[in-house]
């Protein structure tokens, strides 16, 4: 019976198989990195909102602490977004016309709140705990970046579960003392490993259980 197919046939073969291989391990890889990349999680993106809040100005140029208006954060999961009348508290004294304020006199005067986007939205199936954060010596920035350097707010980290697992894997390399977790201007030490190592014993953080699923999967 004569050849049907010529010898080169073998290798295209081999090249089409290899090509095939070589095609869908890129595809993983590029859409592994692009799932992960500042266009899909929109790390750097300032968000919309209905008033444009600077924490620029309230942070660094007057010095409100960030407790003023995120009033639950020691006590509770969530950071709590500051009700009307606390932005009022100051408002009905300055800038009382300012167009851009008006819908928070709106929102005041009717009762209505405002609604403000959110800036990092972590799906139904993770949960996070702003308080133990807090009370074990984890500073706001270290999650929300220079948050008084934004005049726009933005979402400075990922969040996904590789960065989280960093810190929780070594929370050494992370945690400050209690009284410097609002500090915006704290510098991590030389001795930052020496000083997260007796840190992490002192507020009694058990580095064993901080990897286990049900600690954010609940």
């Amino acid at each position: 019976m004569p050849q049907v197919f010529h010898r080169s046939s073998n290798t295209l073969a081999r090249l089409s198989i290899v090509t095939g291989a070589a095609l869908l391990v890129s595809s993983v890889l590029i859409g592994s990195n692009l799932s992960r990349s500042p266009y899909v999680t929109q790390v750097g993106a300032p968000v919309d909102q209905p008033v444009p809040f600077s924490h620029k100005h309230h942070v660094k140029e007057l010095g409100i602490d960030c407790r003023y208006c995120h009033s639950t954060v020691e006590k509770s999961a969530v950071a709590s977004v500051p009700p009307t009348h606390t932005c009022m508290s100051c408002h009905s004294q300055v800038w009382t016309n300012s167009p851009l304020l008006e819908p928070i006199r709106q929102s005041y005067l009717n009762g209505t709140p405002v609604k403000w986007n959110k800036v990092y939205d972590l799906p139904d199936f993770v949960y996070f705990n702003h308080s133990i954060h807090v009370q074990k010596g984890i500073g706001c920035d270290t999650c929300h970046g220079p948050v008084h350097e934004m005049n726009i707010t933005y979402k400075a980290q990922p969040l996904s579960m590789a960065w989280c697992l960093d810190c929780h894997r070594q929370p050494e390399k992370y945690i400050r003392p209690k009284e410097e977790v609002y500090n915006y201007e704290y510098k991590q030490p030389k001795n930052q490993l020496e000083l997260g190592e007796k840190l992490v014993k002192e507020y009694g953080i058990r580095k064993e259980q901080l990897t286990d699923c049900a600690i954010c999967h609940r």
